[in-house]
């Protein structure tokens, strides 16, 4: 399925470089909408839930 959207790996890797790029609490409230905007647009086109926990956790490890 991710090959027929190449746009939706690429999209997925920013968003996970883009949280662990993260190094301040503003940051991360801003990479925390980016997730959620990820998770609203590609909802549409019938994404893999891994991704969605994956993005999740990488939030959370973050966070800690």
């Amino acid at each position: 399925m991710l090959i027929k959207h190449p746009q939706l790996v690429i999209a997925y890797h920013k968003a996970i470089d883009t949280v662990e790029s993260c190094q301040t609490k503003e940051q991360l409230e801003v990479a925390s909408k980016l997730v959620e905007n990820f998770k609203t647009m590609y909802k549409q086109v019938g994404y893999p839930k891994i991704l969605s926990y994956s993005l999740d956790r990488a939030l959370k490890i973050k966070k800690l």
